[in-house]
This record gives structure tokens, sequence and C-alpha cells, in this order.
């Protein structure tokens, strides 16, 4: 199940999947800096900035911070 954008905050640690690596579906943790997408939900993620930079679709909520 693909996170909705009210799962996913700042200082949210995701496992995304950036454009690059969609065939492979080589996945990337990180923790996210800003969210892009702005509607609730999308049929292929919610779109994220990470705080290393790198952007990608959030697949799977790993934590969140309280």
């Amino acid at each position: 199940m693909i996170p909705t954008r009210k799962e996913i905050a700042p200082g949210t640690t995701v496992l995304i999947i950036q454009k690059h690596y969609q065939r492979s579906g080589t996945l990337t943790e990180g923790v996210v800096a800003t969210i892009l997408t702005k509607s609730p939900i999308h049929p292929h993620g919610i779109k994220v900035r990470l705080e290393t930079g790198e952007v990608g679709r959030v697949q799977k909520v790993v934590s969140m911070l309280a």
C-alpha cells in the first residue's frame, strides 16, 4: 500500500524510488525534507525531496519522529 500525504511529514524516514531506478525497483532510504506533491494521494507515491537532495516517490514509511 502506497502511503498517503497525511502519513508523511518532514522528518519522516521513508523508502523512495527515484525516476532513474524505476525499472530496477531500487529503493533509497532517507529522511523527508520537503513534500513536493500537493494532492492527498498519488497512484505512484507522494513525491518528496530527502535531506540529501534526492527526489523520488514514497513507497514505504519506515519511521516517524514524534
